[in-house]
């Protein structure tokens, strides 16, 4: 349970036993006593059987994969995963892989239906990488954090630098509410549209460990060649 649930559900309860000690009829207590319980619910953190394995990029939430598609990134070509999650849906959010947290950037923007596409560049949002290490290592993924209609708070858990395990919690979004996952093009995915996923045990995509060593050499090649003589020697020829 995170502990937003104990706050909402506990206050709301004893709002309901006020309620009823104070009229003298109980039925005055069955609204705010039915939203306790809804709130409990909607707060759960069941716990995940993570894979193991190489590669692996597992879910960030709960939810359905409206979308999956090849995207042009500054870095080059990558595919996008989203995911819709309803307010029946687990919220909380975990990492897809191991690795290091190398950003997180939280933009703010509008309330959008998380089902709208605009509304991953548009509404409130977190946006995090992971830079793979360990079994994930050669790979890095994002992943966004989008507020949606209902939703008007995003929490997120960890900071830079922070070492993270696949499928670790790293926070969550209330109510309703959408998350992007951004994966290497190289990337085998092994969801679909309209299929529906669970935070930290589903499976978006895996990458073999040549493709993860390929994708490594690239982005080293890329990051040597835009570093300029000066910033290896001091500027010595």
């Amino acid at each position: 349970m995170v502990r937003d649930g104990y706050i909402y559900g506990l206050s709301l309860l004893a709002v309901a036993a006020v309620l009823a000690w104070a009229t003298g009829n109980w039925a005055w207590s069955i609204a705010p006593a039915l939203l306790a319980v809804f709130f409990l619910w909607f707060f759960r953190d069941p716990e995940r059987t993570i894979p193991t394995g190489p590669g692996l990029i597992v879910s960030p939430g709960d939810g359905l994969v409206t979308e999956t598609v090849l995207i042009n990134t500054p870095e080059g070509q990558r595919q996008r995963i989203s995911i819709f999650l309803s307010v029946f849906d687990v919220h909380v959010n975990r990492s897809p892989i191991s690795g290091v947290l190398t950003s997180v950037r939280y933009q703010k923007g509008q309330y959008m239906n998380a089902l709208n596409p605009d509304s991953a560049d548009q509404n409130e949002q977190n946006i995090a990488t992971v830079r793979g290490k360990g079994q994930d290592a050669g790979m890095e993924v994002t992943f966004k954090q989008i507020a949606g209609l209902l939703a008007r708070r995003i929490v997120f858990n960890c900071s830079e630098g922070d070492t993270l395990s696949r499928g670790q919690r790293v926070g969550l979004i209330k109510f309703g509410s959408r998350v992007n996952v951004i994966v290497p093009a190289e990337a085998v995915l092994h969801v679909k549209k309209g299929q529906r996923v669970k935070g930290g045990s589903s499976v978006l995509a895996s990458m073999a460990e040549l493709e993860m060593a390929q994708v490594a050499s690239r982005a080293y090649r890329s990051a040597s060649a835009s570093v300029r003589p000066s910033e290896f020697d001091g500027g010595k020829p």
